[in-house]
Order: C-alpha cells, then sequence, then structure tokens
C-alpha cells in the first residue's frame, strides 16, 4: 500500500520505539517500575518510547502540538495539529510479559482525527489508517466483521476491578451483554480491542474512564474500516468523553441499547 509521507513518519517513529521496547520486553524483571496508581504501571521502557516517539516526530514536523500519556500537552506554533500518543498501550501486559501491548499515535486536525498508528512489536502486526484512504493490517485492507447476530459475536472490554464506581457500572454491564453474546475478551489495552475490532478479530468493544490517548488512535481505524463508534449516549465525541462503543452498524446499536438501559 501507498503511504502519504505523515503517515511514513508516523510508523517510523512507531518503529523506533517498537524496537526499543522489544529489546526491554524481553528484561522485564530488570526494569525500574513505579506505580502512578490502581492498576497503572509505568516503567522505564514507557517513557523512553515516548521520548523517541517525540522526538522523531518534533523533528518531523517542528511547529504541531503534543498530547502525549506520560509528557502531557506541549502546545506548538501550528494551532492546526496535534499528535496524540500513547507510547506503551497495556503496560501492565508488558511488565507481566504478556505480547498484547502498542505502540500507539494518532495526528489531530482542526479536531478530527485524520491518520493513525497502532503498532505491536513482538506479533509484528502494524495497523495504520488515513482519513478517506482505508485501514490496513501491514499491506492487507481491513474491514469490521459482519456478523449481524450479538449471539454469534465476541464482544471485548476493559475491567479494571479497582473498586471505583465506574468498576461496578461496568460489572452491571457485564451481566446484560455477556449471557447475549459468544463470548467477552479482555485483553488489556485499548488500543488492541480497537485495531481486531478494525480486523474483524472481534464484533464489538465497549469501555469507559479512557484517556484521549486510549481512543484515538483505534477510533480512526475503526471507521474507516467501515465500523460505527460513539460514547455511551450514542454522540461522536469518544475521545474526550473516555467511552466507547463500537461495532459494525447492527452490533454497535445492539451494545449501546444495553448500556443504555443500565446507565
Amino acid at each position: 500500500m501507498a503511504r502519504s509521507a505523515i503517515l511514513n513518519i508516523m510508523v517510523q517513529a512507531a518503529a523506533k520505539a517498537g524496537r526499543n521496547l522489544t529489546r526491554d520486553f524481553g528484561e522485564v524483571e530488570n526494569l525500574q517500575v513505579s506505580r502512578k496508581g490502581p492498576a497503572d504501571f509505568v516503567s522505564n521502557a514507557d517513557r523512553k518510547a515516548e521520548e523517541i516517539i517525540f522526538e522523531e516526530l518534533k523533528y518531523a514536523r517542528p511547529t504541531y502540538s503534543f498530547l502525549m500519556e506520560e509528557g502531557g500537552e506541549i502546545k506548538g506554533e501550528d494551532g492546526q495539529h496535534r499528535w496524540i500518543i500513547d507510547p506503551l498501550d497495556g503496560t501492565t501486559n508488558f511488565l507481566h510479559s504478556i505480547p498484547l501491548f502498542a505502540v500507539a499515535i494518532a495526528l489531530e486536525r482542526n479536531g478530527e482525527i485524520v491518520a493513525s498508528v497502532i503498532y505491536n512489536p513482538i506479533m509484528e502486526e502494524l495497523y495504520t489508517a488515513e482519513r478517506g484512504a482505508g485501514a490496513w493490517l501491514n499491506n492487507r485492507r481491513l474491514r469490521v466483521a459482519a456478523r449481524r447476530k450479538m449471539s454469534d459475536a465476541v464482544i471485548a472490554t476493559g475491567i479494571k476491578t479497582t473498586g471505583t464506581n465506574n468498576d461496578a457500572r461496568t460489572l452491571k454491564q457485564l451481566g446484560v451483554i455477556s449471557p447475549s453474546c459468544a463470548g467477552i475478551r479482555r485483553t488489556g489495552s485499548a488500543s488492541t480491542d480497537l485495531a481486531w475490532l478494525a480486523a474483524g478479530r472481534i464484533d464489538g468493544y465497549w469501555e469507559a474512564k479512557l484517556s484521549p490517548w486510549d481512543v484515538a488512535p483505534g477510533l480512526l481505524l475503526v471507521k474507516e474500516a467501515g465500523g460505527f463508534i460513539s460514547d455511551y449516549s450514542g454522540k461522536d465525541r469518544s475521545i474526550f468523553s473516555g467511552e466507547v462503543v463500537a461495532g459494525n452498524e447492527i452490533i454497535q446499536r445492539s451494545l449501546l441499547k444495553s448500556i443504555k438501559s443500565i446507565n
């Protein structure tokens, strides 16, 4: 597939960060790890990956703004473009030697996501999307799965089980959705969930209390693969509401109906 100059820049940054993560992945026990909060670990590998991405993107587009998981928001001279970055989505998986994690980068232009990269360096899976140009896994065009019945669908979610009100709500939702579908999956990486949805590996996904860097890269992938995505009220503002309900048109609608019946 032919990539634009901007997408090539993003892929190169993700690949460079991915090489660093791959080196560290086999030496997880030697990493110095600190706790940021409940079930939310941060490691030297996480910070280094973000530094690599920042330096690569800053060099290529010095006037663009940044929104990063570790580094926060950095305003650039360009008021139209902003990079949204999760250098290691699935940190807890990484620290437990579970190869389900990703480097995730999105480019926002005037409030709209126009390019995305999600890269799992261990599985050598590179997901890319540009607005109007489709979603891709390596060199294969992606489409969301076409299953129409919830009883045939595999659905992913995130269950943090940290005793918050959101966890209690998710468990209630799970009690309604789980009996209606073929199975529930929890990967531990929102970017992976959305990439797998775009690839047709799972049929639907819902989760709340997400950050913009958890949602933005996968959001464009899902849309460009023919999927639908909204917040819990059905509106198109998942990036900043932190709520995601996604699937093909029918599965997304069914998931949303179940979620609304509880809230």
